[in-house]
């Protein structure tokens, strides 16, 4: 696939049989480290065969985004029952959805095992 016209590199001097032959060896001496690393990674690569998916990682999931709704929804349902009771408009939603963020994270926290589960005291 050689064009049979010379052309001029850039340099000045248009490219002769040994620039050619130069490059052919060392494009070959290049395939053959690509083929020897290419098979070296496959020997060493550990084929695990990965599962296709895990249901137990998506109801983990959906327990966590669960835990975390629930908290941050309960607080904006007491504070706005706080805001129609009290007359106190913005605030206590604000106040109450806040506080209901947090426990939605502690709740978060104790569900994925990052935070002491809450402790009850039963004595008999």
């Amino acid at each position: 696939m050689s064009d049979p016209t010379p052309r001029d590199d850039g340099t000045g001097r248009t490219p002769s049989s040994s620039d050619e032959s130069d490059l052919s060896a060392r494009l070959k001496s290049l395939e053959t480290r690509l083929d020897q690393a290419s098979a070296h990674r496959q020997e060493t690569e550990d084929p695990r065969p990965r599962p296709a998916s895990d249901s137990r990682a998506l109801g983990q999931a959906m327990r966590l985004s669960a835990e975390f709704i629930a908290g941050v929804m309960a607080g904006g349902v007491l504070g706005y029952l706080v805001d129609g009771l009290a007359g106190t408009k913005p605030w206590g939603l604000i106040v109450c959805l806040i506080l209901g963020f947090c426990a939605g994270m502690l709740n978060l926290m104790r569900a994925a095992g990052l935070a002491k589960p809450a402790r009850y005291d039963e004595k008999p």
